[in-house]
Parts: structure tokens; sequence; C-alpha cells
């Protein structure tokens, strides 16, 4: 079943990646992107993340605290805060959106 919020979320984050046009779900796209099941995309060889930090980024792309990502890993929140900290450092990230859209241009987050 479709999640308009998470949907929506995930509209804004990707609303500032430069070359992507987003339409409406009734619209008809120029191009449609999909990955096949299974399928993962290298990343930039200079960014390597850790397991932990690959989850904190999944849960940062659906616009999770450090407290919801703390409880959904069974975390401390100053360990959730620690590892969003890394992760924006590991991206060149300015903000937590700006962590997920730089993920996804580079193929280490897939939607």
């Amino acid at each position: 079943m479709a999640d308009p919020a998470l949907a929506d979320r995930i509209a804004s984050v990707l609303a500032d990646v430069e070359g992507l046009e987003l339409v409406g779900k009734d619209d008809e796209p120029d191009a449609l992107v999909v990955a096949a099941p299974g399928a993962v995309a290298e990343p930039e060889a200079s960014i390597a993340l850790t397991g932990r930090e690959l989850e904190v980024l999944a849960l940062l792309a659906e616009g999770a605290s450090n407290k919801l990502i703390a409880r959904r890993l069974g975390i401390s929140t100053h360990t959730a805060k620690y590892h969003v900290a890394s992760l924006l450092e590991k991206l060149d990230a300015v903000s937590r959106t700006d962590a997920v859209a730089h993920a996804a241009r580079i193929g280490v987050l897939h939607f």
C-alpha cells in the first residue's frame, strides 16, 4: 500500500537534486527510473559508510528524528546523534536533507 506521507517526504528531499524533475502520479514522466530487485549501484569509492550508518541514512530518508532513530535501532539518542554527525561529515552535507539528497545522487541510497 502506498504511503502518501512518505512519498511527500521523499519528493521534498529530491526536489533540490539538479537535473531531476518530479511529476505528479497522474502525469506522464519522460523517463522512469526503476532498480531491479536486488540491484545495488556502486557508491563513490571515496565514501565508505558502515552498516549502521547506512541504517541511519535510511531512517533519515524517512524523516526520522534522532530520538526515533535511537528507538528504532535500539541505541541511545547520543549515539544516533553521533551517527548523523558522522554521515554529514562523510557526505560533506550541511543538513540531514542534504545528506539524503547527496547519498541518492551518488548511489548510496536507493528509493
